[in-house]
């Protein structure tokens, strides 16, 4: 429902962003202010999140119709991933680390 009410804001003020991520944003502020209630997406969310890497396999699989640019690039590009990866995970494990405290200590007042 929010990407396709992103898909319309985008395509009403014909703006060149994609309708999905604006609905994502609109997601956010209504979670954000209380607008709808956590456990209305809890479960679906939940879901998502554990079949998350399957969305990358596509990605993956794609590149290697192309040769040329992994035999030219190839060394650059697993670098690159690499410290994306690494970067990633510690960002995600931090922010992770941070809410749970957060919630911790909003439990304990």
């Amino acid at each position: 429902m929010f990407s396709f009410l992103g898909t319309v804001i985008v395509e009403g003020l014909h703006i060149k962003f994609p309708g999905s991520i604006v609905g994502l944003i609109l997601l956010f502020g209504c979670l954000y202010f209380k607008l709808i209630p956590v456990s209305l997406i809890k479960d679906g969310a939940g879901f998502l999140l554990s079949v998350l890497t399957l969305f990358f396999v596509p990605a993956t699989v794609g590149v290697m119709n192309y040769p040329e640019l992994l035999s030219f690039h190839g060394l650059l590009l697993i670098i690159s991933v690499v410290i994306s990866t690494i970067f990633t995970i510690i960002i995600s494990g931090r922010v992770g680390q941070y809410l749970e405290n957060k919630i911790a200590l909003k439990e304990e007042e």
